[in-house]
């Protein structure tokens, strides 16, 4: 596989970057494009075929799941089977931007995706590139980091390409990202937990889930 190169703005990215990138995910294949956090892979998270082309991309292990990029609320609680008072406080105040939360996935979501844990994590970009290429596919997509498990995150197109060339069918070069990273919380047990820290600060999460009642 020949991997393609196409320079494109993060903040306004042109119909025809976004068109080569939504057919592809539309293909079956993995893309790489830059967010508000570092260069991530894209992919239908419906289509058994194209994540099974992730996992293969990143020689990622099957046990992990893949988060997954929403449009807002509407559209995660449509693949959920029940989001508590935590998610919505955090979503209010942090989506779009750089939280990711892991809540119970829905029969929807296919088991693979999530790792046979049946969570899912999911975030809302901040970024226009990602908000419209999630818009023009209509579902959540597959946003992994675009790199081989273990080794660092790609910051530029150029530094996914000489990692991911021959892996995935396209890239899209939004420039040099700054690389921050996001915070993850699980928020399916009574008590929520910091998985990862990142942008978004302990004290933050905690000043907003106290903040209920």
């Amino acid at each position: 596989m020949t991997t393609r190169l196409i320079e494109t703005s993060i903040d306004e990215p042109d119909e025809r970057a976004v068109s080569a990138a939504i057919d592809a995910v539309r293909d079956g294949e993995v893309i790489a494009i830059p967010s508000d956090a570092l260069y991530v892979l894209v992919a239908d998270p419906f289509n058994l075929n194209a994540v099974a082309k992730v996992f293969e991309a990143k020689r990622r292990q099957l046990h992990r799941s893949l988060p997954l990029l929403v449009d807002g609320v509407p559209m995660a609680e449509e693949y959920t089977s029940w989001l508590s008072s935590s998610f919505y406080l955090l979503t209010r105040q942090f989506w779009p931007g750089l939280l990711t939360v892991i809540v119970p996935a829905s029969s929807k979501v296919p088991l693979r995706v999530t790792g046979n844990t049946g969570r899912l994590a999911l975030r809302r970009s901040a970024a226009p590139l990602v908000t419209e290429l999630v818009a023009a596919a209509g579902t959540p997509l597959i946003a992994t980091s675009a790199n081989v498990s273990g080794r660092p995150t790609c910051r530029t197109g150029f530094e996914v390409l000489g990692t991911m060339d021959g892996r995935i069918r396209l890239i899209l070069d939004g420039g040099s990202l700054d690389g921050r990273v996001t915070t993850t919380v699980d928020i399916t047990h009574t008590q929520w937990r910091l998985i990862r820290q990142g942008a978004v600060s302990r004290a933050e999460i905690a000043a907003c889930l106290a903040s209920y009642g």
